[in-house]
């Protein structure tokens, strides 16, 4: 079956923003729970603005569904390597690679994701937790950002739709044509 170019351009119903569907004390409940959980009940997350330091780590996982889009979370690579030690605890070896913080790190994103996922209408799938420079914004409106201070340190909780579509790089042209 082929839809008509109409049908693929135009959806019959307006695509909902993250705003619409989820508010900032939600996310805040969602990720509060899951880092009691995860990382102890003595270790909380307080609601207060901070500046991410410039060397930051993200982690995130995909959603897609009705919302399509990710939930990130973003802070200082330092805090990610002492989030992995409290979420290790004991079995923490003396010195963290990559990997065990990019486990971590991602197993946290991907619990605060479910339960965003699950916040949400509909039926939705959830990507596999991924680690490294954040995905990019790609409509200022469809965006929950919540801030908050772990030990001290900010962290970044964003739940952030992936459409509309980034726009593509330009072809590169040799001898004034494209290739």
């Amino acid at each position: 079956m082929t839809l008509a170019p109409d049908a693929v351009a135009h959806p019959t119903q307006p695509r909902l923003t993250i705003p619409e569907l989820i508010d900032e004390a939600t996310v805040e409940a969602i990720a509060g729970e899951a880092w009691i959980a995860l990382v102890g009940e003595d270790e909380v997350l307080v609601p207060l603005p901070a500046d991410l330091p410039a060397e930051t780590l993200s982690a995130w996982v995909d959603v897609v569904g009705p919302w399509t889009g990710s939930v990130v979370l973003t802070t200082g690579r330092q805090t990610a390597a002492d989030l992995t030690r409290a979420l290790l605890a004991e079995s923490a070896p003396e010195l963290l690679d990559h990997e065990d913080v990019a486990d971590a790190f991602g197993e946290i994103a991907n619990v605060v994701g479910g339960n965003v996922k699950a916040a949400l209408p509909g039926p939705s799938t959830l990507g596999l937790p991924q680690v490294g420079e954040a995905p990019a914004v790609r409509n200022p409106e469809d965006v929950c950002r919540l801030e908050v201070v772990w030990r001290g340190q900010p962290l970044v909780v964003s739940v952030q739709g992936a459409l509309p579509a980034l726009p593509a790089p330009n072809p590169p042209h040799q001898n004034g044509a494209s290739l």
